[in-house]
């Protein structure tokens, strides 16, 4: 049987990479500033007033961010933190990390988020945060859960990886965080540094922690101290980690930032050609965005599978698309199914089923900026060739 296909691979995913970034990389390497230096700070400031925080702490990665914030707040042994299924474990990893426990909530069935409604069904007398993911760019339901955290005592800490440049209601994920948000910019994000994050907040004391923590828990300013007028003595406050961002990532970093509404003026452009077109596709249900996202980053375009009109399962629609040289992902297998989460916590199949329905359907397709409209018209074209083949 004769398919449509490409002569080449498309990759799933593909870093936005210009003769810019190289040369700040390359600048940052004459100037003798490996480490944490002035590039980091610069753009830990100019990240900050990017997305409309008071504070923003360059961290090596959006693990550490997640993990660090958790600590900064106070969460530790004997709490509970509330999280969604659907992401990647290291949402869930890092709150184990502090000592605390992982409860997972269920999705919103339209959009992937972790439902507010039931958020609220496990809070207990142990609970002391939550962790909601912006899943894919798209925006959770922010307003009622910091109401659900007011009404409750409990900490927010916002997981944005997907999120830069994504808007609730006009503003950006990150603008005067009630909370803290974190961000990451691992080779796959609208904004990459290879490996990279950031977490912002408006809180003095928490960005302060959190400066602290990220540097095997020395005093501050101690990464200035082989400069000149820099001082030897230093003071481990508290047992840190080693979570720092330096500054060949924070290079990349400004040059990207700066970039940043080209390409997303490019992941824009094919997310909108890919609704247009796949909206005319029986067999393919696409992202729904509520109106409480006026912006969205489009991390991931996200495609589920009818099974109703479409005679194969998704396992074997991403088969079908490899074959047509077409790159896709699957974002993302639920953490609670994961082995580690059901072995320790006796999680088993059925206790999300919203979230495990999404996963059984879901495909992520190609969408990043550095592809181009022809690969997008590559990817509808062998979408619409497996759903001809394989209608009901």
């Amino acid at each position: 049987m004769t398919h449509i296909k490409r002569e080449k691979f498309l990759p799933y995913c593909l870093p936005d990479i210009t003769d810019e970034e190289i040369n700040e990389v390359i600048d940052t390497l004459k100037s003798g500033w490996l480490a944490k230096g002035p590039r980091t700070i610069e753009f830990e400031k100019k990240f900050a007033s990017y997305v409309g925080a008071k504070y923003a702490v360059g961290m090596n990665s959006a693990t550490a961010a997640l993990h660090i914030s958790l600590l900064a707040a106070g969460i530790g042994a004997g709490d509970e933190v509330i999280t969604t299924s659907m992401t990647f474990s290291a949402s869930a990893n890092t709150i184990i990390h502090t000592g605390a426990t992982p409860i997972f909530a269920d999705i919103n069935p339209n959009t992937g988020c972790i439902d507010p409604e039931e958020i609220v069904k496990k809070i207990t007398p142990r609970t002391k945060a939550i962790v909601p993911v912006h899943y894919s760019g798209q925006s959770c339901d922010l307003d009622r859960i910091y109401q659900i955290a007011d009404e409750y005592n409990l900490f927010v800490s916002e997981d944005a990886a997907h999120a830069l440049y994504t808007q609730y209601k006009g503003n950006p994920i990150g603008y005067k965080p009630k909370g803290t948000v974190s961000y990451s910019f691992y080779a796959t994000k609208n904004l990459a540094t290879g490996e990279g994050g950031m977490l912002v907040t408006d809180n003095l004391e928490i960005a302060d922690r959190a400066r602290m923590l990220v540097t095997h828990g020395m005093s501050k300013n101690a990464w200035n101290r082989y400069a000149k007028g820099g001082s030897w003595m230093y003071d481990i406050e508290e047992p840190g980690y080693k979570y720092n961002m330096f500054d060949l990532q924070a290079a990349l970093g400004l040059v990207q930032l700066k970039r940043m509404e080209e390409m997303q003026n490019k992941r824009s452009d094919i997310a909108d050609l890919y609704n247009n077109a796949l909206s005319k596709v029986r067999g393919i249900d696409l992202p729904s965005i509520e109106e409480n996202t006026t912006t969205h980053s489009w991390h991931l375009y996200v495609i589920k599978i009818n099974s109703e009109v479409v005679n194969i399962d998704r396992n074997q629609f991403i088969q079908e698309l490899t074959e047509r040289n077409i790159g896709t992902s699957v974002h993302f297998i639920p953490v609670h199914l994961m082995s580690a989460y059901r072995n320790r916590y006796g999680y088993k199949d059925g206790d999300l089923p919203l979230t495990e329905d999404w996963f059984e359907n879901i495909i992520s397709i190609p969408l990043y900026s550095s592809m181009s409209m022809e690969d997008a018209n590559n990817v509808i074209e062998a979408i619409k060739d497996i759903v001809d083949t394989f209608s009901r």
